[in-house]
């Protein structure tokens, strides 16, 4: 029969042990952050997907009316509950749908959504928008002025946009436009190389993941 040595029964020392628990430290430092960056980038996909959709009703809504709306009711825009963003028709809406209860009342006068608050009671339910001037393309129509439709319709243009603050800081936006007309413009914090924005692309004016 094998015999096994006192000896050789020893575990770990204090200084192994510190040193593991420095790797498991510093792994974490880099990874949670990481983790952070990911929730906060994947939130952003809201955005995106609901301008899309506004573009689109908005767009069978010119070829029915040879005109843009700004009613959340007559676009028969409904983002899915529990959203993040706040949505805008109109830059001072006449009225905006509120969220912030079980059940949600949508007014004719209603121009903008707000953030989906009874999930998130914490949230501004109207965030400000971060300042943009856009560079329009030429022979597109008016271009827009504002958030909301500019001009006299047919030859006339809509802007919408998109507001959250979703990494959770005291300070900071994420912002997202989308227009009927294509433009140029540098973000006011984000990628500089995303500028050339086609009519219907979302556009992230504001990065609330990359920017404080």
């Amino acid at each position: 029969m094998t015999t096994v040595s006192p000896h050789s029964r020893r575990g770990f020392t204090l200084i192994e042990l510190m040193i593991i628990v420095a790797i498991i430290g510093l792994l974490s430092a880099i990874a949670i952050p990481n983790f952070m960056r990911y929730a906060a980038r994947s939130k952003q996909t809201e955005a995106k997907s609901n301008l899309k959709a506004a573009f689109t009703t908005q767009r069978s809504q010119f070829q029915e009316s040879d005109k843009y709306q700004t009613s959340v009711r007559v676009l028969n825009f409904s983002p899915e509950r529990g959203n993040r963003y706040y949505y805008a028709f109109n830059a001072a809406p006449a009225s905006v749908e509120n969220r912030s209860a079980v059940n949600v009342v949508t007014a004719t006068t209603d121009e903008a959504v707000s953030v989906d608050t009874f999930k998130y009671p914490g949230m501004n339910p109207a965030p400000p928008r971060s300042p943009f001037a856009p560079a329009w393309a030429a022979n597109e129509g008016i271009a827009p002025a504002a958030v909301g439709v500019t001009g006299v319709c047919p030859d006339c243009n809509f802007l919408a946009d998109a507001t959250a603050n979703i990494d959770n800081e005291a300070v900071g936006i994420d912002h997202w436009i989308v227009s009927s007309v294509d433009f140029t413009q540098v973000p006011v914090c984000g990628d500089p190389t995303s500028s050339q924005t086609p009519a219907g692309q979302p556009f992230n004016n504001y990065d609330d993941v990359a920017c404080p």
